[in-house]
């Protein structure tokens, strides 16, 4: 038993309880999510099932949509609903000439300061583990990609929804503090909701009700790896998963690449160098 599940994770369970979940569903160890989602967080998880797990790293790549809300009126240690108020301040109503205008100035490459409470990794420690003992530190900034920002609604004075498309490793947390920052007022992340990872779209997921009914459908793990293929003539395809190196005669360039054998079956990730394609990954 094999392949990817679309799961609608719904708020309230953490990310490793969807993966115990599908364990005692299916009596099978070999789970794993696809890419963490807080606890008070809907949205999609895309968790690999079996032997599909050897790729899960290839699907901590895609680029995300959120849908967010932004409240009003106060800050809170977590940067969400989930953390003590640390601040208050007064409300204004804002134009949405001026939102849109705010959120334009964060479309492109930026810089983050990863939230205190995440699981952000700092000499050797994660930062929640550092705010849960009262210490500060120097957290350096990262770089994502913000490649659209829109505003989806806006309920003066204290509601704002907005949709987000960004690269692996951003913080919508942090983006809502730094656009709070932009507006001069206090806020919170007090909904997130993950909406598409990659090719995975939340009109598709499974709830948890549907996979306990065991209504769902495994889906390949290759059809989620956004790689080049190729297929290998019978030989070629021998010779790979005894581990072996062939020689190239496919026009790509890529380093990485899918590989089938002369059936169509998907073998696994193969590493092209100096004109010879060895395996790096098998199924």
């Amino acid at each position: 038993m094999e392949g990817v599940l679309n799961i609608l994770k719904p708020p309230g369970m953490t990310s490793h309880d969807v993966v115990d979940f599908i364990r005692k569903i299916y009596n099978i160890r070999k789970v794993g999510h696809t890419g963490t989602l807080d606890p008070d967080a809907a949205g999609i998880l895309p968790v690999c099932v079996g032997n599909a797990t050897k790729f899960v790293s290839y699907l901590l790549e895609h680029d995300k949509r959120y849908r967010f809300e932004i409240t009003f009126g106060f800050t809170t240690d977590t940067l969400d609903k989930s953390g003590k108020i640390v601040k208050g301040g007064p409300v204004r109503i804002l134009r949405e000439e001026e939102l849109r205008q705010v959120l334009n100035e964060f479309k492109g490459r930026i810089k983050q300061i990863p939230p205190m409470y995440s699981a952000k990794k700092i000499k050797g420690k994660k930062l929640y583990e550092y705010a849960r003992e009262g210490k500060t530190i120097d957290i350096p900034p990262i770089e994502v990609t913000i490649y659209d920002i829109e505003l989806v609604e806006y309920e003066p004075p204290y509601r704002v929804l907005i949709d987000v498309k960004c690269s692996k490793g951003t913080y919508v947390r942090a983006l809502v503090r730094d656009i709070c920052e932009k507006l001069n007022m206090p806020g919170y992340m007090s909904m997130l909701i993950r909406t598409e990872v990659g090719a995975f779209k939340i009109e598709n997921a499974y709830t948890l009700e549907e996979i306990r009914e065991k209504k769902v459908l495994l889906q390949p793990i290759d059809k989620f790896i956004e790689l080049p293929s190729v297929q290998l003539n019978k030989m070629e395809a021998e010779k790979i998963l005894k581990g072996q190196f062939i020689q190239n005669r496919y026009p790509i360039e890529t380093s990485l690449l899918k590989l089938y054998d002369n059936y169509g079956k998907f073998l696994g990730i193969g590493i092209l160098e100096r004109n010879k394609i060895r395996p790096k990954r098998l199924l």
